[in-house]
């Protein structure tokens, strides 16, 4: 008696034999695909802002330097570098600059130094210090064509606050606004009024990240309240120092509207500022190219100055 054994015969179908998938599930592939644009849906609307507010003006400033024109339509012809050979024998070139110079010297230490002042101050457990701190941050706020209007009216030579003080006390008139080396410093005084509420947050910010073990080591050694400050508070807050400078430097060069209301450059040019003869040059002398070759000195410089001080922060990080 023999035994037969029968094996069911083994049936290959098109899944068996397909090739492994890496372990995506159906349509894995396409959504994988469809995930590789959705960054771009995100980094769209800021790329289409950068490039209509940024990007086309740099380039249209750019080309219209080399052209002599009134208008920034593109009408202009082209003169290649003659706008800024011209600014070689341009007179009120050297005025704005020093202008420019006297204005940024004046309004950066200044502010840097009241408003780190006021921020060791408020750091401490004082009443009423976030009453303080706000008062002193509401300057910075505010419009500069607002506190361009109110300032003017405070240091008007025959109704202003200021001079009728000044009367009060039996003390003179002062020509704030109307004797050139009055101007520049009573543009001096508003800037850096309006500035050291930003100088002292930030300094605020840096102070509360010192660590207070440090201080109080320092203070069980013997060391005084200024020893402390100059040894531990200073070294850290060096940092938050380099970044103030720059864009302190930046917001003076920049500064426009505060001058433009409060003298328009005057009297005669004593408080035209560069940033303020572009404008001019643009839409009062109608000389568009040659005020898009002002425009970009002024960056150069900007750009300049903020090499310059990467470089020295970067020999001073190395020297530590």
């Amino acid at each position: 008696m023999s035994l037969r054994t029968e094996t069911a015969p083994v049936r290959t179908t098109a899944a068996s034999t397909a090739p492994p998938t890496g372990g995506l599930p159906a349509g894995g592939a396409a959504r994988r695909r469809h995930g590789r644009f959705v960054p771009y849906v995100f980094i769209g609307p800021a790329a289409l802002l950068f490039l209509g507010f940024s990007l086309i003006p740099i380039v249209t400033a750019i080309v219209l330097s080399f052209q002599d024109s009134s208008t920034s339509l593109g009408d202009g012809t082209w003169v290649g570098a003659k706008n800024f050979v011209d600014m070689g024998s341009d007179p009120l070139i050297g005025t704005a600059l020093r202008n420019t110079l006297v204005f940024t010297l004046g309004t950066v230490p200044t502010s840097m130094a009241i408003g780190l002042a006021l921020a060791v101050a408020l750091n401490r457990p004082l009443p009423g210090r976030s009453v303080f701190r706000a008062l002193f941050f509401v300057p910075m706020v505010a419009a500069g064509v607002v506190v361009g209007v109110i300032m003017s009216w405070i240091f008007n030579g025959d109704y202003g606050v200021v001079n009728n003080l000044l009367e009060a006390l039996g003390l003179g008139r002062v020509p704030w606004l109307t004797a050139p080396g009055w101007a520049m410093a009573t543009l001096v005084i508003v800037v850096v009024w309006t500035r050291i509420g930003f100088c002292m947050v930030i300094y605020l910010g840096a102070l509360q990240s010192v660590p207070a073990e440090l201080k109080e080591a320092a203070a069980i050694d013997g060391a005084s309240r200024w020893a402390r400050f100059r040894t531990i508070t200073w070294p850290l807050l060096r940092p938050t120092t380099s970044i103030l400078l720059i864009l302190n430097v930046v917001f003076s060069l920049q500064a426009f509207d505060v001058i433009y209301v409060m003298t328009g450059g005057g009297p005669g040019f004593s408080t035209t500022v560069l940033i303020q003869y572009v404008f001019r040059s643009a839409f009062i002398d109608a000389r568009m190219g040659y005020a898009a070759a002002l425009g970009l000195v002024l960056v150069a410089i900007l750009l300049v100055f903020t090499l310059l001080r990467q470089r020295a922060n970067k020999k001073a990080e190395e020297s530590i």
